[in-house]
């Protein structure tokens, strides 16, 4: 218990100063509450969990191993998510990455469902784009009915995303689950009643529940987005000294057709790049990634923006820019609320920053407008650096475990 004594002079405390001393005892014992309540603060925010985070989120949305990608595509855009889990018979798959991942009854233990990997939309597209026979021709309306009646389980492991699937255990610290999303880890399951067996904390190999839940790097920025004090140093440090500043950024350009943008995502294993102006005419290959470094900044492209397409409208638009597309799939009555909100301009607001910018102003522009990066760019738009939901969780979690063993 916190005891406050204030010792007042009797020579002080007359009738005329009374009322000094008890303004001055009051202010007083609010700076010393403020000052426990900051440090009380650090403490609780360490010594959050996984569980912490998971309240007021859904039921897992997943998919069977028998569904297409037409069904598969169906069911990211209906729910706005990006990844989705496989879910398929026991003992007849091996999971990602040797993982065991399994739903069971919550009475008996017996095993109902294996999830077999995680499915991202940029597995999708990357099946859709396929191999270099793949043209704007007549044959495109057929080839990619054929392509998106395969199955979903067909496609897992294509990209990073897919080739394992993670999960954490409830009381895993908070610390710990940001140690997993600074290492480029996007999302992980989050059992619920696990079994007795399963109480390690940490990524588990070996996982059994009756049901599980999503948590992604975006969840996690939301919940530290609540910070306060504890975060009032590291996010008042400027995008230049955490090393943003790059000097390779892969990008298309605004020739870039959406085909070739989304064979750009495969080749470079990336969810996004950024689009940048053409220079003269034949000085750039635009079926191809260039270096975005100090070309102006114009759009970005990413394997989000086709929660908002169907596949009727993806059979027409292969053909277009993908700037183009960023902006005709704006139109789409199945993009987010969020995005709504900007359709009045013909072209979505670039989400950037500077590089003297702080990174409190990177994290309410990440959340705001639910990017996974921020551009950044100099006063004359120029691309100069990329700053990720992955950066900024990995200095937030290195200035945490700083203060700790500075106490």
């Amino acid at each position: 218990m916190l005891v406050l004594y204030f010792p007042i002079s009797t020579h002080l405390c007359t009738k005329n100063n009374l009322s000094f001393c008890n303004r001055r005892r009051i202010e007083t014992m609010q700076e010393v509450k403020g000052a426990t309540m900051q440090r009380s603060e650090s403490v609780r925010l360490k010594e959050k969990k996984v569980k912490d985070m998971m309240v007021g989120k859904k039921r897992l949305v997943e998919v069977p191993y028998t569904a297409s990608l037409a069904q598969t595509m169906n069911t990211l855009v209906a729910n706005k998510i990006v990844a989705v889990p496989v879910a398929a018979p026991p003992g007849q798959w091996i999971g990602a990455g040797g993982s065991m991942i399994v739903e069971s009854d919550k009475q008996t233990g017996a095993v109902r469902k294996h999830y077999i990997g995680m499915v991202t939309m940029l597995d999708i597209l990357a099946h859709i784009a396929g191999d270099d026979h793949l043209s704007c021709g007549d044959n495109i309306t057929q080839d990619l009915d054929q392509r998106m009646s395969d199955s979903v389980s067909s496609i897992i492991g294509h990209s990073f995303e897919g080739l394992s699937l993670w999960t954490l255990n409830p009381n895993t610290s908070m610390l710990d689950c940001m140690e997993v999303f600074s290492k480029g880890v996007h999302r992980a399951m989050v059992p619920v009643d696990g079994l007795e067996e399963n109480v390690a904390s940490g990524v588990e190999l070996t996982e059994s529940a009756s049901s599980y839940q999503m948590l992604t790097q975006m969840d996690m920025l939301k919940f530290l987005h609540g910070g306060g004090a504890e975060l009032h140093s590291i996010l008042s440090r400027s995008v230049q000294d955490l090393g943003a500043d790059t000097v390779q950024i892969y990008a298309i350009t605004d020739r870039t057709k959406l085909v070739h943008a989304i064979k750009c995502l495969k080749a470079a294993m990336l969810n996004a790049v950024p689009i940048v102006r053409a220079t003269g005419v034949g000085q750039d290959d635009h079926k191809q990634l260039i270096n975005g470094r100090c070309r102006k900044l114009i759009g970005t492209f990413s394997a989000t923006d086709l929660r908002g397409c169907h596949i009727s409208s993806l059979k027409s638009w292969l053909g277009i820019s993908a700037l183009a597309f960023t902006e005709e799939v704006r139109s789409s009555p199945l993009y987010s609320e969020s995005d709504m909100q900007n359709r009045g301009s013909s072209r979505r607001e670039l989400v950037t920053c500077y590089a003297e910018s702080p990174l409190s102003e990177v994290i309410e522009k990440a959340v705001t407008s639910h990017v996974h990066r921020v551009w950044v760019v100099d006063q004359e738009g120029l691309l100069v650096g990329v700053v990720s939901l992955t950066d900024v969780i990995r200095v937030i979690r290195h200035s945490l475990l700083s203060d700790s063993n500075d106490q």
